[in-house]
């Protein structure tokens, strides 16, 4: 059996962003695979916890791919700040064909055009992929995942880290389908009464006040902030009043396109544009909004650029969703060329921290070997890009950790889903399976 299949039969899927099927990137033929541990989500260390601490095993993972993909080189992006994550990989390198890529501490440096950029100075087309100029791309767990993996274990745990207004911020393994609240527990509860909780980040995760939400393949972590905190009551404010409150506030600056690291790069994604869509303008949206398809949706330009603190993020998603809706495509005109001033522009995570008020809840989130028990786990049948996955139990079945339980039609996009715990199935249906201990 190869690399590919065995990925592929361990449900692995990209840990670190949309949760694309793993066993694809496999099939490509690239010269360089990318190992991204930059994590530039403020509060989030999993990726740091997991290189200090399975440093052989995510090794493991990037020689396997190597291999499969034929590539000639892999460089392992990685802060220079996290300089214990660097020894503990470069200590157990032993392949001339791995190399460092050392990051600068700014935000965000974990975007994958950003890291294609850093470690081969080549330059994704636009709407393109990594594999567009011969790179593949993974996190780091994703990694550690595929070592696994080679091993026939299947994907049943989640690295995740919980920070924030919590008791014992730390990070660990959780059982895939374990709830928010058994996280909360697990980290001794909550430090405030009232909070909101961000999942997988505070720029470009999402916030919830349902503590029965569970943890997912592509759950980062959770971030546990104060009801009241300024963050919160922002991302709380209906979408029409950020609409009506930019109409009448946006004067223009262009400070949101200034620093958009896109635009940066090259990508003629300018969000000062797309504000003039919220109709104080009688040119149109669909003139406009063209300037949001390259977006990433980073937030840079809503929570740091804008000196109004206006909602040019939000604009621009409306923007990417009024295209795709309409069917259209923006074709960027000029060649992709690096601003000159890319380098003076960059937005160190501190600073940026420090503008969200959120610096007095950076702390360290060190690895628990201890992980949830939880009593029952609810598994999502769709936790990646593509369909979701078919049931393949019935009520009342019992199952083994990593017996698969759902599986993808053959020929369609998706990843296979395994139990997480051992017990009965008590629920099934075409959104998720429940299993009770």
């Amino acid at each position: 059996m190869n690399l590919e299949e065995k990925i592929f039969n361990a449900g692995i899927v990209g840990a670190g962003g949309a949760g694309f099927p793993t066993h694809v990137k496999a099939k490509s033929k690239v010269e360089y695979v990318l190992v991204n541990g930059a994590e530039c989500e403020p509060l989030l260390h999993k990726d740091y916890e997991i290189m200090v601490n399975f440093a052989p095993e995510i090794i493991n993972g990037v020689e396997a791919m190597v291999k499969q993909t034929s590539a000639k080189k892999a460089y392992f992006g990685i802060k220079s700040k996290n300089a214990n994550a660097i020894e503990a990989v470069e200590k157990n390198l032993n392949n001339s064909r791995i190399e460092m890529c050392e990051l600068g501490d700014f935000y965000p440096s974990g975007d994958e055009y950003e890291l294609v950029y850093a470690a081969t100075n080549r330059l994704i087309p636009p709407h393109g992929l990594p594999l567009d100029v011969g790179c593949v791309v993974n996190n780091v767990e994703t990694f550690y995942n595929i070592s696994k993996a080679i091993e026939d274990i299947p994907l049943t745990n989640k690295f995740v880290c919980i920070a924030g207004a919590v008791k014992y911020p730390q990070t660990f393994f959780t059982p895939i389908g374990t709830s928010i609240q058994e996280l909360i527990e697990h980290a001794g509860g909550a430090t405030v009464k009232d909070y909101g909780i961000f999942v997988s980040g505070i720029l470009m995760g999402k916030l919830t006040f349902d503590k029965s939400e569970v943890v997912t393949k592509t759950t980062a972590g959770i971030i546990i902030l104060p009801k009241d905190h300024y963050l919160i009551m922002r991302q709380e404010r209906p979408m029409h009043d950020m609409n009506r409150i930019g109409k009448s506030a946006c004067d223009q600056c262009s400070y949101c396109t200034e620093f958009c690291p896109r635009y940066l790069l090259g990508y003629d994604v300018q969000p000062h544009k797309v504000m003039r869509s919220l109709v104080f303008t009688t040119t149109g949206e669909a003139v406009w909004n063209q300037y949001a398809d390259l977006c990433c949706s980073c937030g840079l330009c809503s929570l740091y650029s804008c000196p109004e603190d206006l909602y040019p993020r939000e604009a621009c998603d409306q923007g990417k969703d009024y295209m795709k809706k309409a069917g259209l495509k923006y074709e960027q005109p000029k060649q992709v060329r690096v601003h000159p001033i890319k380098e003076g522009r960059r937005v160190p995570l501190k600073m940026l921290m420090k503008r969200m008020d959120i610096l007095n809840y950076d702390s360290h989130t060190p690895f628990n070997k201890k992980s949830p028990q939880p009593p029952q786990v609810k598994i999502l049948l769709k936790q990646h890009v593509g369909v979701p996955a078919i049931p393949l139990v019935s009520l009342g079945d019992s199952v083994k950790e990593g017996d698969l339980i759902a599986d993808i039609e053959k020929g369609k996009l998706g990843a296979r889903i395994h139990a997480s715990i051992s017990g009965k199935i008590t629920h099934v249906s075409s959104e998720f399976i429940r299993i009770s201990k």
